[in-house]
């Protein structure tokens, strides 16, 4: 079995037949197919895996994900859409979490560490360079739960509204 380029699952050469693992509690795909990269906070080897059908690498040890940036705006999306009956818990990011210093596991340089710049209160780690993006566990689903404030024209006629009275 192998992976097709851009798929989410696995594919048998010889009879067509297509893989999905199940998802585990993370709502992760996981495939028992390593990928060569290892995890930046444990060292275990990362795996191939899927969420929302995006593909990601995930630590079955620590519960880590390494996502490509290009990947991740588009699997915060999904992810909003399949978890939105269940909001989550906004919680206050430690601030300690941002002296922490991670070496990417592609180019071996070390990660930037920063607040998130959207929903979910985390810190996250990435690399420019190689277009990673490491989030811990609980991270990737602390985004995705978390409210949603974008502008509405109806949030803007109901604030228009009180402003004048």
């Amino acid at each position: 079995m192998r992976f097709e380029d851009g798929k989410a699952s696995l594919v048998c050469d010889y009879c067509k037949q297509v893989y999905v693992p199940e998802k585990n509690e993370d709502g992760a795909r996981v495939f028992d197919e390593q990928s060569g990269v290892a995890c930046p906070v444990c060292s275990a080897p990362l795996f191939h895996a899927a969420m929302a059908g995006h593909r990601i690498l995930y630590c079955t040890h620590c519960h880590g994900s390494l996502i490509a940036m290009a990947v991740f705006e588009a699997l915060v999306a999904d992810l909003r859409v399949e978890w939105r009956k269940t909001p989550g818990n906004p919680h206050t990011p430690n601030p300690k979490e941002l002296e922490r210093r991670l070496i990417c596991p592609q180019c071996w340089q070390p990660m930037d560490t920063h607040y998130y710049c959207g929903p979910g209160n985390v810190v996250i780690d990435d690399c420019s360079r190689c277009e990673l993006d490491w989030l811990d566990a609980g991270e990737l689903a602390s985004i995705a739960r978390a409210p949603d404030h974008s502008y509405t024209p109806e949030s803007e006629s109901i604030s228009d509204y009180s402003a004048n009275y």
